[in-house]
């Protein structure tokens, strides 16, 4: 199932170093399965940045192939990679444009993390622009659901053995 990234607006006070208060729109990107979601994650994220009160602004689908978190970066750039290839019939090159947000800290850096993220990539491809992203922060979808899961199913599979062995036993034990 592929991922759908929400880019979310918040207007919100926000108090700087200096002490001033100021109202801002910022944006920030989370994934979700619908806006819905996305408004419940956000509002839910929104409260650890923020004591004060915020409004969501805009709600969009963000046009994003892939995200690629790196160390140490502090910034996010979209970066433009087209796709090439070749079309036999017409002996056409052809390209398919896609974006990714790159996490960086100059568009120098991007391009590098840009190439580091496509390096197992089989085909063709160029990149053909880099830009700054109004994007502060990303917040992935984490499910704790997942692993309780896995072990409550090996959990069971080995309740399941052991019973099985436990009628193994009895069936060998002989009736007088």
């Amino acid at each position: 199932m592929s991922v759908v990234w929400y880019e979310c607006k918040v207007k919100y006070r926000k108090t700087h170093e200096t002490g001033e208060s100021k109202v801002t729109t910022e944006t920030y990107l989370l994934d979700a399965v619908s806006y819905t979601e996305a408004e419940a994650r956000i509002t839910e994220e929104m409260k650890t940045y923020t004591s004060e009160e915020f409004m969501i602004t805009n709600i969009k689908v963000a046009n994003l192939s892939e995200v690629h978190p790196f160390e140490n970066s502090d910034r996010w750039f979209k970066s433009k990679v087209s796709l090439i290839s070749y079309d036999d019939e017409s002996g056409k090159e052809r390209k398919s444009n896609l974006y990714m947000l790159i996490q960086a800290n100059d568009v120098k850096e991007a391009y590098e993390n840009t190439e580091q993220a496509l390096q197992e990539t089989m085909g063709d491809y160029s990149i053909p622009a880099i830009t700054e992203s109004p994007i502060l922060d990303v917040f992935p979808y984490f499910s704790d659901e997942e692993e309780p899961t896995v072990a409550s199913e090996v959990t069971e599979e080995i309740e399941e053995t052991e019973k099985s062995e436990v009628v193994e036993e009895t069936e060998e034990v002989p009736s007088e």
